[in-house]
């Protein structure tokens, strides 16, 4: 996903910001991580799910292919995945979004895979439907990948805001008590798309919500471009997980690395890996694992996301560019490149 690299100089959030009654303390977060663990694997969806609706909807929805995918990463030594919910399936299909939830969750289980689950998004086409879903544009990085909520819902929040905060509720009261389940990602990117600071409403929506309900699991939202001021010291006083997105060079994952560290709390790099951008598993997993950090890279099976091809550079007439952009695996189970799996399945310790 496009990415302004954040954190050059993030500053220090007062301790008043954040709801002292709601928020983990440092001592138990910190607690937390160090029971997991260390953590890798990726965001994830099935590579027959052009976006998060078809990968939800009740005729669109592929256990069997789940399974087969998250047999890859199990062996490859992933022990998480980041994974996109949908209100818009919700909306029309609650009951069998949670059933679907509960299912993903049982294969997830049976692969030693504990995911975190995302709710709201700000990232690329500005309106959804439920239903049939587009084809993917060729050579188009995440052609049919969707905000959520829409664009045209957001003027209306009296209209907006009661739908959501159900959603929300409902599932994490559905599967708060879950332990198959990391944590929660409130918001992905909150501010993107032109949004900047006008998505502040929302997401101080998404952690009133979410901590009401108080779910056993951690609760975060990651920090990702810097000129966000208020979103990010917002999302830094109120995560009882701090997490964050680079797709920058080493000594840039190092610096957020080391910004980040002066919150106290522990650091879950939820967005990474952009080859073409100088960010790739051999100069930015090492790193993650020497500090401790969680690392989730954008990708897993190329797939009817495209992502394969990178944000600003369209290549319609290639079926494979030379250098893939994310992911790892082809349809049919080969890498993209054996040394980068030798290299994940080390550090994973498989």
């Amino acid at each position: 996903m496009k990415k302004s690299m954040i954190l050059a100089g993030a500053l220090l959030v007062l301790a008043s910001c954040a709801p002292k009654q709601a928020r983990w303390t440092e001592e138990k977060a910190n607690q937390w991580y160090d029971a997991q663990g260390w953590l890798v694997g990726c965001d994830y969806i099935p590579s027959d799910a052009i976006n998060q609706i078809e990968m939800w909807s009740s005729d669109t929805y592929n256990h069997d292919l789940i399974d087969k995918e998250l047999s890859w990463a199990e062996n490859l030594g992933f022990n998480t995945l980041r994974v996109y919910l949908s209100s818009v399936v919700y909306e029309n299909d609650a009951q069998g979004l949670k059933t679907r939830m509960d299912d993903f969750l049982g294969i997830c289980e049976s692969h030693s895979i504990r995911p975190l689950f995302v709710f709201f998004d700000d990232c690329w086409n500005a309106e959804s439907w439920y239903g049939v879903q587009p084809e993917p544009k060729p050579g188009i990085h995440n052609s049919g990948w969707v905000r959520d909520p829409s664009d045209a819902l957001r003027a209306d929040t009296v209209a907006l805001y009661p739908k959501l905060e159900k959603y929300m509720k409902d599932v994490l009261k559905t599967f708060s008590k879950d332990s198959r389940i990391l944590m929660w990602d409130l918001y992905n990117e909150p501010g993107n798309s032109r949004y900047k600071s006008s998505s502040l409403p929302l997401l101080k929506k998404a952690f009133e919500w979410a901590q009401s309900v108080r779910p056993s699991q951690p609760l975060t939202s990651g920090v990702w471009s810097n000129p966000l001021k208020e979103l990010n010291e917002f999302q830094l006083a109120n995560s009882d997980i701090t997490s964050y997105h680079c797709y920058s060079g080493p000594e840039a994952q190092q610096h957020a690395i080391d910004t980040l560290r002066a919150y106290g709390r522990p650091l879950v790099c939820t967005e990474y890996m952009a080859r073409t951008k100088n960010c790739t598993f051999q100069n930015t997993l090492p790193i993650l694992k020497a500090n401790n950090v969680a690392a989730i890279n954008w990708g897993f099976v190329a797939g009817k996301t495209n992502t394969i091809f990178a944000w600003d550079e369209p290549l319609p007439d290639l079926a494979e560019p030379p250098v893939w952009f994310h992911d790892i695996y082809r349809q049919d189970g080969t890498p993209f490149s054996e040394e980068e799996v030798a290299l994940i399945s080390t550090l994973a310790g498989k």
